[in-house]
């Protein structure tokens, strides 16, 4: 246990910085997850919209310092690419 004042106060910031930092890591994930779930669906309008909102999310979390740049965006990449996949799939069998 802390037994100065500046110690003290450490652990009360640490605390809570560490609860913001994991609801942003959390609301990330949980926008993530809505493209995913759009993608397993196999509908790619629903896919395309929900990616255009967890985007802008995914690059937020590495401007607050909860994500690295290149972990962001080699996310955005995959999640683009497979709806891109999907995208041209459905395209190729309506065609």
């Amino acid at each position: 246990m802390a037994h100065h004042r500046s110690a003290k106060k450490r652990i009360r910031q640490t605390a809570k910085r560490t609860a913001i930092n994991r609801s942003r890591v959390s609301r990330i994930k949980t926008f993530v997850r809505k493209v995913e779930m759009a993608l397993a669906k196999g509908d790619p309008s629903a896919a395309q919209a929900a990616f255009t909102v967890a985007e802008p999310e995914i690059r937020r979390g590495v401007t607050k310092g909860v994500l690295h740049i290149n972990a962001a965006s080699r996310k955005i990449s995959r999640l683009a690419r497979r709806i891109q996949a999907l995208s041209a799939s459905a395209a190729s069998a309506t065609a």
